[in-house]
C-alpha cells in the first residue's frame, strides 16, 4: 500500500503542477524582452521616441540610483538599464516593421536591399546597434 500511495501522490502532484503552470501561462503571454545598457536613460528614451517607442515605466531602487526603464512600440518592448552588468554595449536588435522607409528618412540613412528584405542599421547614443527591416513581400516603395 505504501508504494501505491506514493505513486498516487506523485501523480496528483504532477497534475497540480501542470494545472498551476497552465493557469499561469494562460493568463500571461510569454515573450523575450531584450535589455540594452544605457548611460543616461533620459537621453536613450528621447532617442527611441524617434522610432515610435514610448516610455511605459521607470524603476529606481532609491532616488539617484540607476534607472531601469521600459519602452514600448506596439507589440515591441525593450528594457533600458543604467545598471552596470545588466547588458553589454554594442548589442544588436532586429526590429521587424511594416515600412522601413520612414525610419530611414528620420535618421537620414539609406535603405539597403538584402535577399530577404530592406533594412537600415542605426546606433543609439550608447552604441547599441539596431537593424530595422521589412520583408520584400510588403515593400511597395524603394
Amino acid at each position: 500500500m505504501g508504494t501505491h500511495h506514493a505513486i498516487s501522490q506523485l501523480l496528483a502532484s504532477g497534475r497540480r503542477r501542470r494545472a498551476l503552470r497552465s493557469r499561469y501561462t494562460d493568463r500571461m503571454e510569454e515573450k523575450v524582452i531584450p535589455i540594452l545598457r544605457v548611460q543616461d536613460a533620459d537621453v536613450a528614451v528621447a532617442w527611441y521616441k524617434r522610432l515610435g517607442f514610448q516610455q511605459t515605466s521607470v524603476h529606481r531602487f532609491e532616488p539617484g540610483f540607476p534607472a531601469f526603464v521600459t519602452i514600448e512600440r506596439g507589440p515591441m518592448k525593450v528594457f533600458l538599464s543604467e545598471h552596470k552588468g545588466d547588458a553589454r554595449p554594442d548589442t544588436l536588435l532586429y526590429l521587424a516593421v511594416a515600412d522601413v522607409h520612414p525610419f530611414a528618412k528620420e535618421f537620414g540613412v539609406r535603405v539597403e536591399e538584402a535577399p530577404w528584405g530592406y533594412e537600415i542599421e542605426l546606433r543609439d547614443p550608447d552604441a547599441n546597434r539596431l537593424r530595422i527591416g521589412m520583408p520584400k513581400s510588403v515593400s511597395n516603395s524603394g
